[in-house]
């Protein structure tokens, strides 16, 4: 079975993973908004990526996982809207694409790999503690948006494969 995991927004990633070994991380593709550095997630782009790791299996080995985000307390009313509409452009494309979504909380996962009250790179330490085969790929602190991506794949697959 193919699990995909999602940290969505701008600075997310999506893992690619199999069997409990990841295959491959790749961060959320982004483009140009039009205004000075503005970004925006690049749907086509998110789409093309998960289309050439999927060709060939059927709908029913596939599971994507995206982490349930909801507004926190302090962040700005443009960054939310552009946080929510990343996590939307997600949704969408796997409904057309009919891939089976399930939503994992923060709190949930985080909680599973003990990393409730942590600093946010403690889950690309996490990461390399459980998959230090892939620690080339989590050497840079902004690699933790990766270890999240892997971490939510990794908690579904861990809590939910023997429920298939």
């Amino acid at each position: 079975m193919l699990i995909i995991g999602i940290d969505p927004g701008l600075s997310g990633s999506i893992c690619f993973m199999e069997d409990g070994k990841i295959l491959d991380v790749i961060e959320m593709p982004t483009m140009a908004e039009g205004k000075k550095s503005k970004r925006q997630v690049n749907g086509s782009q998110i789409y093309n990526e998960i289309l050439k790791r999927i060709n060939n299996l059927k709908k029913n080995d596939i599971r994507v996982i995206i982490e349930q985000v909801s507004a926190m307390p302090g962040q700005g009313v443009t960054s939310m809207f552009n946080f929510g509409q990343s996590f939307g452009i997600l949704k969408g494309i796997c409904s057309a694409m009919q891939l089976p979504m399930y939503f994992v909380r923060p709190s949930k996962w985080k909680k599973y790999f003990n990393l409730i009250n942590s600093e946010k790179d403690a889950s690309r330490t996490r990461a390399i503690e459980i998959f230090p085969y892939f620690s080339s790929h989590l050497s840079k602190k902004k690699d933790s948006n990766k270890a999240d991506a892997i971490l939510i794949a990794s908690f579904y697959y861990e809590t939910y494969k023997f429920d298939e």
